[in-house]
């Protein structure tokens, strides 16, 4: 692959100018890169980015804690949150947003070796990919790579929590109330997908997060790397 070409690839992403990718000059900013240190400074700013969401969140009040990433009450709960504590839910309520956000906490760790994985195999391609996609780039590589596998390994971790704190028997109780009311139907009572979906959504937003802090500012990481590939393509 024409080295000038890839690395004028990440000007253009970083920069947010795309006209720039095929120009000399853009290349010319990075000429002291080889197409190895940019390939490997791409894969150390994932993993480290990956590494630092997965300690965020994988621990007391790592969802919890965040307006960003705190998981919700089940949508159709919500439509119907001011009336159920009207009467007399609120404690029940509350006691089901911590013990999510619990469960969540908990199956976060899970996912690092899938995710560091998903890095040490990425291709010259993927990385072509994540240059060229702007913002959501990384979101989307980490997510192409590793969703459906981390459902699966998130799933059982989910359930064991929610048992053990009985989130279903605390889901169930509010969904039964509500059903009373006439304001649920019994199939929406999947409490346990839905608190693993929402730990993939927060996963994938804070590795996000922690790429554009390495995108701003890649001296700060103290990484020598890092400040060497991202700061050129600054």
């Amino acid at each position: 692959m024409d080295r000038r070409k890839f690395n004028g690839l990440g000007a253009g992403w970083l920069a947010g100018v795309p006209a720039l990718w095929a120009t000399e000059a853009s290349a010319l900013s990075l000429a002291d890169l080889s197409q190895g240190e940019a390939v490997q400074g791409l894969k150390s700013a994932l993993e480290r980015g990956a590494r630092t969401a997965i300690a965020e969140l994988g621990r007391l009040d790592g969802f919890l804690g965040r307006d960003q990433v705190r998981i919700p009450l089940p949508r159709r709960l919500q439509e119907h949150e001011k009336l159920l504590r009207r009467l007399g839910q609120g404690r029940r309520l509350d006691e089901l947003v911590t013990t999510m956000n619990r469960a969540a906490e908990a199956a976060v760790p899970q996912a690092q070796e899938l995710m560091l994985g998903a890095v040490r195999n990425m291709t010259v391609d993927d990385g072509k990919q994540i240059l060229r996609g702007g913002d959501t780039s990384v979101t989307t590589f980490f997510a192409d790579k590793t969703r459906v596998p981390l459902g699966q390994k998130f799933l059982p971790v989910v359930s064991a929590t929610t048992a053990r704190l009985n989130l279903a028997g605390q889901y169930n109780r509010l969904v039964g109330k509500a059903s009373d009311l006439g304001l649920l139907r019994g199939e929406d009572a999947t409490i346990e997908q839905y608190v693993t979906g929402k730990a993939l959504d927060g996963l994938y937003f804070m590795i996000g997060e922690e790429e554009r802090k390495i995108r701003r500012d890649p001296v700060g990481t103290g990484s020598a790397l890092l400040s060497k590939v991202f700061g050129a393509l600054r």
